[in-house]
């Protein structure tokens, strides 16, 4: 999957009319597939539940693949999931704890756990939705980290041996408890308290791992 350089999701420019049509678009296919699942919606039903044509949804989307994709890759910028959050290599301490509060709070979303789950219930019937899942959502995170922990050992302060590895490493740690439950469909409320402490915690050790030691 190609990188997508995205700007500062808080910059705030004033949006088109063809934009707002763009993110109504987005809004109500997030909500269907989460609904409906991927394979049970249609782009006709996007554009009537969005309220525009159905023209004006392969104008922005040029496939049902590609919309899918687009919503997942909306929900990765709403949590500041971009290039923008990770571009100070000097200051990774910062960088990593910031990132893992918003990884950590989107990965336990009702609409994250939702589209998950979707994808592994249809598998056998829709193999490809997984796939274009984990293109939008997980291989997109892993190649942010992985680009940023490479910017990182140019520092030499801390050396990522294998930064595909790390990245994968440190999302997987993020998961922790509270989506582990979630995910099973049980009960996680006594987790909610302790998720940021649990978040920032697991940054710093994971960052510490990786110290350049004389």
């Amino acid at each position: 999957m190609n990188k997508k350089i995205i700007t500062n999701p808080d910059a705030q420019v004033p949006m088109s009319r063809s934009e707002q049509k763009r993110r109504q678009v987005l809004q109500s296919a997030i909500e269907l597939f989460c609904n409906n699942g991927f394979p049970n919606t249609s782009m006709d039903e996007v554009a009537k539940h969005a309220g525009v044509s159905k023209q004006t949804v392969y104008s922005h989307f040029g496939s049902k693949d590609d919309l899918f994709i687009s919503a997942i890759e909306s929900k990765c910028v709403v949590h500041q999931l971009t290039g923008y959050l990770l571009d100070d290599p000097a200051n990774p301490e910062k960088a990593l704890a910031t990132f893992a509060e918003h990884f950590g709070e989107m990965i336990v979303t009702e609409e994250a756990l939702t589209v998950f789950k979707a994808c592994v219930a249809q598998y056998d019937t829709h193999p490809e939705t997984s796939q274009l899942y984990y293109d939008a959502g997980p291989e997109h995170v892993f190649q942010l980290l992985e680009s940023f922990f490479c910017e990182i050992n140019k520092l030499g302060k801390y050396h990522f041996d294998k930064p595909r590895d790390c990245a994968v490493r440190l999302c997987l740690m993020l998961f922790g408890e509270q989506r582990m439950r979630l995910e099973l469909g049980l009960d996680a409320q006594l987790l909610t308290a302790s998720r940021t402490s649990y978040l920032a915690d697991t940054a710093s050790m994971f960052l510490r791992a990786y110290e350049v030691r004389s």
